[in-house]
């Protein structure tokens, strides 16, 4: 059974919304770490945690998006 394009391209962004989402936690967390360790001031944590909910949201629309085209085949 051959794989279709438009599956390469779901696969494809699946794999993308895993890297963000490995990419989004490793760097909040180190964020969250260097903050501390070095004393910032708590609004650079409430901007890396902005981020980091703007990558889990872009992450949760994207991955809505690829089960909905899954579900139309």
């Amino acid at each position: 059974m051959a794989i279709s394009d438009q599956d390469r391209a779901l696969a494809q962004q699946a794999r993308l919304v895993a890297v963000v989402l490995v990419a989004t936690m490793v760097l909040w967390i180190a964020a969250q770490w260097l903050g501390g360790r070095f004393g910032w001031e708590a609004r650079f944590a409430f901007l890396f945690d902005l981020a980091a909910l703007a990558a889990f949201v872009w992450s949760l629309v994207v991955t809505y998006r690829i089960w909905r085209r899954r579900q139309e085949k």
